[in-house]
């Protein structure tokens, strides 16, 4: 007789990982790094959440949804990472 497939793990944990690496690479990156320099470390910050993203679902291991989940992450951590980053742009305007 067959085994029975065994109910999958829940990707939603894969992609909420890339979503707070994305949010604390955002605020560190806002907190520590020179004002001229956020927008570039920001790309950089980004392109590793990607990079997280299609690690973190390919370890997840299932064809099955791969590219949606992909974009989720990436989404996710590209949205968490503009609040932070209009946060932070709010926050130096308001300080002058």
């Amino acid at each position: 007789m067959s085994e029975p497939a065994l109910a999958p793990r829940n990707a939603l944990g894969g992609m909420a990982i890339v979503w707070v690496v994305g949010a604390v690479a955002a605020v560190a990156i806002g907190l520590f790094v020179p004002e001229a320099l956020v927008m570039p470390w920001m790309v950089i910050a980004f392109g590793g959440c990607l990079l997280l993203s299609f690690g973190v679902q390919l370890v997840y291991g299932r064809t099955q949804g791969f590219i949606v989940r992909v974009a989720g992450s990436a989404l996710g951590a590209l949205l968490l990472m503009g609040l932070s980053s209009v946060g932070f742009a709010l926050a130096t305007i308001l300080h002058v």
